[in-house]
This record gives structure tokens, C-alpha cells and sequence, in this order.
């Protein structure tokens, strides 16, 4: 048979390229008919966490806005129904009755409707939940076994039994069990009876010990590690417990020495069990400098200056100086610690300062020189005891004095007294606490000499704050101060031992110190306060921020500053801006006072930590 020219060869092979080209043509444009689109999935029938877990499991969910195929459509219209009932179950509802409905408009956009009854509630019918082994004696484990939920005849919450689980699983490790492993662990649910049967225990397994500390410093040592050593409250061979490593961590932190710290434990190096700990810090910048500028409308314009040495030698002696330079009002601090861990952790300190002020209504100089003992007895309190030794000269620009000069009649008392302080804080957040409490109290007395007659005296000062968050972004603050001075006679007290109200940290709405006793006023002059025996303050406060960054608040605050009784409470209201900005909060507040119909809006500035 003679061979077919190549053209006539060719021929049937292109008309069957062309039917497979059209029929896959038509398979596309029919594929494409059929596409629908999923714009809407309704879950109906639950409550508002069984509602999100459902939506969080759907495939459905994540197909809304997309173009599915039929075949695609149906797979997880079938899917649906087990994916809602598995995402029932952590809840405890374990014989759901699922409902799912679909409807397409004439565009192919599909709307799911899934309406759910979850059925009765799966109940803990049996619960047996044990430690055994070394820690069945430990009475830490037994509080956290005791207080396992869900409990018999509570829902069986699988968020919630797995939490419990997660706790007894990190008190173990955190209290040296680290080769603790589970004996059981078994959840049997009868859907029938709606029960659930818990079986959980955990041998412990041996406790082990703490073990040797080695501190590294790198790039080079800066402190000795006889120093770091006393930072160890524990023996070698006591109880291994992770919050003697948190604590120590912190410690370290504090004694800000280092730019990093790392505390990690070894129990895979155990000898003896006994775990090695390894410490590894990286020292900080020695030296620290700050400037800057500062403005008061008694002070004038100012700079301050300081320099901090964070160790001054290997034994962490710690110095820093201090000036700040007004108009008319000038400071100079020398301060010098020296490391205090023996008995209660904290420092010994000498701090010298001398202080002139010069403005239209007050001419004073002082020098004190304090010495204190500080230390950390809890984590909550904090105590410390000092001794002043106080020289003070003071004169005020009564009605009749025009100008400060050399027949000036001056005050002048040196008192030298001893003091206590505690500070008490538990809060959840330092900088802007939403639950808690924190607080001070101090009390001090001596004797003051002054130029006729010395005289005693005692201080008591206590000043308060509680803040209770209200919902995810408000909370409301309530401060107050009280304190009150036992003395003869109130001239005998220097100006910096006197009390005062008004301004930032008082009654707003008021100057700062303006309320109180005041001298009588020179023509011309504002009154200027004179400072009182007594002070008594409060302030409540509700603030609400609008995202994580703005938010604004109202506030009412009143109080007086007096020698016997008051004559009467001042009281400031006012409106403010809140703002968390990178170096801290910062608070910007108008107020005014409301017991003159004369008296002006004041600005008060704050930037910082609430405590």
C-alpha cells in the first residue's frame, strides 16, 4: 500500500488536536458555570466561645470570598457537620443535633446557615487524680491536685482539664521532679450518659537538689563572685526549686551591673542529683551621663547634670553625682552605695546634698547628709533605716519685707533624727498597674535645735494607691495621703519637714504647695505657703484608653494642708490625656479648682510609672 503523502498524514491528527482543544474549551466554560462563591457562614444556637471555637474550625470559614467547584462545595457542606461537632466537644457537648442549610442567588453566591442545639452538657462522673511517688508528700502538688478542675459533677471542659493538667505538669518541674512521667492518662466519655471518667496520675519520680552556681562575665569580669555568691539565700544540696533561680535572676537585674542575665539549671548534668546552675552575664556600660532642661514657674529655666558609675570598683561600690541648676532654685547630690546582701538583700548608703532656693517669696539654704541601710524583705516589701543629720536656713517675704538682704531676720534649726520606711507593693504592672495595691509609710522624730531651744518632734506620712481595672481598657485609682507632725511648735520645723497640698501628685486644680497656711501677701505677690503641721488627701480617678497607645480620663481630688483642724477641704476636678508612650506612660491633665468661681485652669505634667 503506498505511503500517504505527509499532508494527508497530518490531517486527522489535527482534527483531533481541534476536538480536544474545543472539548476542553467546553469542559472550562462549564466548570466555570458551576463555580459558586461562598459569601456568608451563619452559626446559630450557641453560646459566644462555642460560637468563635465552631468558626475557627470550619473549612467553610476559610473558603468565604472564594470561587469553589460544586464537587468542592458539597465536600464541605459533608464536612461541616463533623467538624462542628468536634469543635462542641472541648465544651463538654458531645451529642450535638446539627442542622446545615445552604441557598444560592441567581450569581451563584452561596449563604450557609448552621443551627446547632448542643444537647445535654458531658458531666465528670469519676475523678481520679493523684501524685505518687516522692512528691505524694509534697504539700505544694497536694494543693494543686486538691483544687483540679473540672471536678466530679462539673462540666467536663477540656480547656479547663487541660490547664489543671499543664499546672501539675510545670509544679512538678519546677519543684525538682524532673523525671517525673504520667502513669495514666485517660479520658473515657460515655456519650449515652453523658459522663466523663478522668484517670490521671504522674509518678514523680526522685526530687533533686540544687548544685553548684558558676558565674561567667563576659567579654571581661567587672564584679567579683564573692560579691555575686552572697546573692545565694540557699545551700548546695538544698531542695531544688525554680523560684530560687527567678529570684536570684531578678537580684542580679536589679543590681543593674549587667546588660544581660542568664540563669539556666542543667538537670541532664545532675551528679548525685544534684542540678548545676550556670550563670551568664554580660556587663553593663560603667558609666551612665544624662542632661537636661527643665522649666518651673517659681525655679525659672534649668539644666541638670548627672553621672552615674554603676560599679565603681570589683566590689560594686556604686557612685553618682548630681546637679541641677535653676535661676532660682539649685541642688548638688553626691551619693556612694556599697553592695548590702548579708540578712536582707539591699545597700548601704551616704548621700550628701545642699540645696538654695531664692525666689520673690522664700530665701532657704540646707545641707543634709543621710545615712541608710536598705533591704528587700519580700518581694512585695521593702524596709529601710537611715539617720539625717539636717542644717536648714530659712526667711519668708512677709507684707513687710521688699527684698531679701542682710537684715533679713533667718531661721535656722539642725535637727539630727533617725527614720523607718517600708514600701509595700503588690500590683499585676508597675508602670500601669490594673489590679492591686501599693504604698509607704515613714516615721521619723529627733530633736530640732533651733536658736532660743531644742525641741522634739515626730512625723508620721503614709500615702496610698488602689487601682482595679474595669473591663479590657479602664480603670479607676483611688490615692490618698495622710500625715501628721507631733511638735511643739510648727516654726520650729524646718520648711522641708513641713507638709503641703495642691498640684501633680496632690489636689489638682491647684498650684504646687498652694493650699495650706500662707504668709500674708506683699502688694503684688502671691501668698506663699508656709507649710503645715498636718496633711490629709484624696483622689479618685477613671480612666479609659480608646486602643493600646491613647486614652483620657476624669478625676476628682481634695484635701488641705493645716496646723490644728481644717478650715475647710479644697476640692479639683478635672479632665486629662493619656498616652503610653515608649519612655512610659504620660499623663497631661487640665483642672481647676472648684472653691473659687475666680480661680484659673491649671496644667500638671506627669511622665512615669504610676508607683
Amino acid at each position: 500500500m503506498p505511503a500517504l503523502p505527509p499532508a494527508c498524514r497530518l490531517q486527522p491528527l489535527l482534527r483531533l488536536s481541534l476536538l480536544s482543544l474545543s472539548l476542553l474549551s467546553l469542559s472550562s466554560i462549564c466548570a466555570a458555570a458551576m463555580a459558586a462563591e461562598i459569601v456568608d457562614v451563619r452559626v446559630d444556637g450557641l453560646d459566644e466561645a462555642m460560637t468563635d471555637n465552631v468558626r475557627d474550625t470550619l473549612s467553610l470559614q476559610d473558603a468565604i470570598g472564594q470561587e469553589v467547584s460544586e464537587p468542592r462545595l458539597e465536600y464541605l457542606l459533608r464536612a461541616a457537620e463533623d467538624e462542628t461537632r468536634a469543635a462542641l466537644e472541648p465544651f463538654g457537648r458531645y451529642s450535638p443535633e446539627i442542622r446545615i442549610e445552604d441557598s444560592r442567588d441567581a450569581a451563584g453566591r452561596v449563604s450557609v446557615a448552621i443551627t446547632v442545639s448542643p444537647g445535654p452538657a458531658v458531666t465528670v462522673r469519676s475523678a481520679t487524680v493523684a501524685v505518687e511517688g516522692e512528691a505524694a508528700e509534697d504539700r505544694y502538688l497536694d494543693e494543686d491536685v486538691a483544687a483540679f478542675q473540672p471536678q466530679v459533677g462539673a462540666v467536663f471542659d477540656h480547656g479547663v482539664y487541660e490547664t489543671s493538667k499543664a499546672r501539675i505538669t510545670r509544679r512538678l518541674a519546677e519543684r525538682g521532679y524532673f523525671d517525673a512521667e504520667f502513669i495514666a492518662r485517660r479520658v473515657e466519655v460515655t456519650r449515652a450518659e453523658a459522663a466523663a471518667d478522668i484517670d490521671l496520675r504522674w509518678n514523680s519520680g526522685l526530687r533533686y537538689a540544687m548544685g553548684p552556681v558558676d558565674f561567667t562575665q563576659t567579654p571581661k569580669p567587672a564584679i567579683r563572685d564573692s560579691v555575686l555568691d552572697q546573692l545565694i539565700y540557699w545551700e548546695q544540696g538544698d531542695y531544688y526549686h525554680q523560684g530560687r533561680l527567678d529570684r536570684l535572676r531578678q537580684s542580679l537585674v536589679n543590681l543593674d551591673y549587667f546588660s544581660r542575665v542568664e540563669v539556666e539549671s542543667h538537670p541532664e548534668r545532675a551528679i548525685d542529683g544534684e542540678v548545676p546552675v550556670t550563670v551568664k552575664l554580660t556587663p553593663a556600660p560603667r558609666s551612665v551621663y544624662t542632661i537636661g532642661l527643665s522649666y518651673g514657674t517659681d525655679s525659672g529655666f534649668g539644666i541638670g547634670l548627672g553621672l552615674e558609675r554603676r560599679y565603681l570598683n570589683s566590689r560594686g561600690h556604686k557612685g553618682e553625682a548630681r546637679l541641677d541648676w535653676g535661676e532660682r532654685r539649685k541642688t548638688a547630690t553626691l551619693q556612694h552605695r556599697i553592695p548590702a546582701f548579708a540578712w536582707r538583700e539591699g545597700w548601704y548608703t551616704t548621700r550628701v546634698q545642699f540645696y538654695d532656693e531664692q525666689t520673690d517669696y522664700i530665701d532657704t539654704r540646707r545641707s543634709e547628709l543621710v545615712f541608710s541601710r536598705n533591704g528587700r524583705y519580700d518581694r512585695r516589701l521593702n524596709l529601710t533605716a537611715s539617720v539625717h543629720a539636717l542644717r536648714e536656713r530659712w526667711a519668708y517675704a512677709y507684707s513687710s519685707l521688699a527684698r531679701f538682704d542682710a537684715a533679713t531676720l533667718y531661721r535656722e534649726t539642725t535637727l539630727v533624727y533617725p527614720s523607718i520606711s517600708a514600701e509595700y507593693i503588690d500590683v499585676d504592672d508597675r508602670f500601669q498597674p490594673r489590679r492591686g495595691f501599693g504604698g509607704t509609710a515613714v516615721l521619723r522624730g529627733g530633736l530640732a535645735s533651733g536658736e532660743d531651744a531644742r525641741s522634739a518632734f515626730g512625723q508620721l506620712h503614709l500615702q496610698a494607691s488602689w487601682f482595679k481595672g474595669l473591663g479590657e481598657r479602664s480603670r479607676l485609682i483611688v490615692r490618698g495621703e495622710a500625715g501628721s507632725t507631733f511638735t511643739g511648735e510648727v516654726v520650729d520645723i524646718p520648711p522641708t519637714l513641713r507638709f503641703y497640698a495642691g498640684g501633680d501628685r496632690s489636689v489638682r486644680g491647684y498650684a504646687w504647695r498652694e493650699i495650706g497656711p500662707r504668709i500674708p501677701a506683699a502688694p503684688g505677690r502671691t501668698a506663699y505657703a508656709l507649710g503645715a503641721r498636718n496633711a490629709l488627701v484624696g483622689s479618685v480617678e477613671f480612666e479609659q484608653y480608646f486602643n493600646d497607645t491613647w486614652g483620657a480620663a476624669v478625676f476628682a481630688d481634695s484635701g488641705s494642708a493645716f496646723d490644728d483642724t481644717p478650715d475647710r477641704f479644697r476640692t479639683g476636678v478635672g479632665v486629662g490625656l493619656r498616652w503610653r508612650s515608649p519612655v512610659g506612660p504620660l499623663r497631661l491633665d487640665v483642672a481647676r479648682g472648684l472653691d473659687d468661681p475666680d480661680t484659673s485652669f491649671t496644667l500638671h505634667l506627669n511622665l512615669g510609672a504610676d508607683l
